[in-house]
């Protein structure tokens, strides 16, 4: 779907109703806007949050076998005695 819009003199646009009831975005639903070289691409929220968390899922599960690796490190357990003190 494209549409023609027109920027206000405060920078604003509207964004056409169908567009808005295809997408399901909703009068208070918070927007996040991104610029891509010469694109702005418009995006909810709600829904970056749920890509980005997706996303990090691996990372995640990377660095938490890593630190118990460091965690678990028994050659590190000489700094025990002198916590101890």
């Amino acid at each position: 779907m494209m549409k023609t819009i027109k920027v206000s003199d405060k920078g604003q646009i509207a964004i056409p109703n169908q567009m808005r009831e295809t997408l399901g975005i909703n009068r208070g639903d918070e927007l996040v806007i991104f610029q891509v070289g010469k694109r702005i691409l418009i995006e909810k929220l709600s829904d970056v949050e749920y890509k980005m968390k997706d996303e990090f899922k691996d990372v995640m599960k990377l660095n938490e076998r890593s630190l118990k690796k460091v965690w678990n490190n028994k050659s590190d357990d000489v700094w025990n005695s002198y916590l101890k003190k």
